[in-house]
């Protein structure tokens, strides 16, 4: 007999520190880490540390231009 499956989507979204990580890591220990694709939009993250702070703060990571 062959076992039926379902996928659900879940999209986790919020502000910058609203705690979307956190709510993300209780899932997967909720349900299981082996039993879920995670993508971490973290993994994107433009790392801006070579730049001098003034320089920085400039970017704009919400509506990037370049």
């Amino acid at each position: 007999m062959t076992e039926i499956t379902h996928s659900i989507i879940i999209g986790v979204a919020g502000g910058s520190g609203s705690g979307k990580t956190t709510v993300s890591g209780s899932i997967l220990d909720r349900v299981g880490r082996e039993q879920i694709a995670y993508l971490q939009q973290d993994s994107y993250y433009r790392d801006l540390s070579h730049l001098p702070y003034d320089e920085r703060i400039q970017v704009n990571l919400i509506t990037p231009t370049r």
